[in-house]
């Protein structure tokens, strides 16, 4: 069993979203109330929640463990050997072979498996999840099923279909979700204000705006024995996916007491020592992002001829991840709208 540690959200991660997601949902309490929401009933009731217990994914290949915030718990399904895995998917364009990633992360957990068990003859059950949010509001519309990926004709898959892998993923899009349905669900108060920041919080102005219907969460994430430092956790995300003025933060913290003044305080603190120390790198991030920007625009150019005004508004404004993930998706489309639409 892994031991969470959920003191900070990571200095420098790959992805602000995915280390915010996997600070607060490597408890095994808060990953059940999310899981429990999300899979179908008659399965929920099967998992043994008890024995829910953070798995080491340093196994799992560098390309999978980097590109996706991954969680992995083990568990007993009816008293079998299973696994459910948690994906958090944040790019800013849809991965049409999300199902062949997981198929591969998949097979990396039964490799592993295997290697602990001798003479094994059965797989565990692997089941995956994966939440989708992005500021965009663009909703998840790439194949959940991996059959849907190879390129056959209906009449030919009808005939090969025997002989092909099926893998159909479950899906927690919280883009097809408003707000006030969102916070509705029966999850815990640290689980919930997770999937709430990440639908929220990047690029939001005025987040406090939005903050005011997450008033009771906030008041219950206080109340609990951590909870100066688990707010904390997600004053961070906050202040550093957000582009809301820390002043007009600071004041709404202040409207909860001095627990939240504690956490607030903590918060601001780190992250302007992190930003002393990275000022000037984050003006080459900037240039260099402009750099990315400009190639993509040529590439795009190359491939489809002269872009519509509002693509090359849309590219010029990216951020680096989002860049990347359009350049990736180049090499791939057909279309325009298979990258922005």
């Amino acid at each position: 069993m892994v031991t969470p540690n959920v003191t900070d959200v990571p200095a420098d991660p790959n992805n602000k979203h995915d280390a915010y997601f996997r600070t607060v949902m490597q408890r095994p309490a808060n990953a059940a109330s999310e899981l429990r929401t999300v899979l179908p009933k008659s399965l929920a009731e099967l998992v043994n929640w008890e024995k829910l217990e953070l798995q080491s994914t340093s196994f799992i290949s560098t390309e999978l463990g980097t590109r996706y915030g991954d969680l992995l718990f083990r568990t007993r399904l009816n008293d079998h050997d299973a696994y459910i895995c948690l994906l958090i998917e944040h790019q800013s364009s849809n991965d049409r072979l999300m199902a062949l990633r997981i198929l591969e992360y998949m097979v990396h957990v039964w490799n592993h498996h295997l290697d602990q068990k001798p003479r094994p003859k059965t797989l565990p059950a692997v089941i995956p999840l994966v939440v989708h949010s992005t500021p965009t509001g663009r909703t998840w519309t790439a194949p959940r099923d991996i059959i849907d990926l190879i390129d056959l004709d209906p009449t030919t898959l009808a005939a090969a279909g025997p002989y092909l892998p099926r893998l159909r993923y479950l899906l927690d899009d919280l883009n097809r979700i408003d707000t006030a349905r969102l916070l509705t669900r029966d999850l815990t108060p640290e689980a919930l204000f997770t999937l709430f920041l990440i639908k929220t919080a990047p690029a939001n102005k005025h987040v406090t705006i939005d903050l005011q219907h997450s008033r009771d969460l906030i008041e219950k994430i206080l109340e609990g024995p951590d909870g100066p430092r688990d707010f904390s956790v997600a004053l961070t995300y906050i202040m550093r996916v957000g582009d809301t003025d820390p002043a007009e933060i600071e004041a709404f913290v202040d409207e909860f007491g001095p627990r939240a003044k504690e956490a607030y305080v903590t918060t601001a603190e780190r992250l302007e020592a992190r930003g002393e120390a990275r000022g000037e790198a984050r003006g080459e991030a900037r240039g260099e992002a402009r750099g990315r920007a400009e190639t993509l625009l040529d590439l795009l150019t190359l491939k489809f001829g002269p872009l519509p005004e509002g693509v090359v508004a849309t590219v010029r404004a990216g951020d680096a991840e989002q860049l990347r993930g359009w350049t990736a998706d180049v090499l791939t489309a057909q279309h325009l709208d298979q990258i922005f639409g």
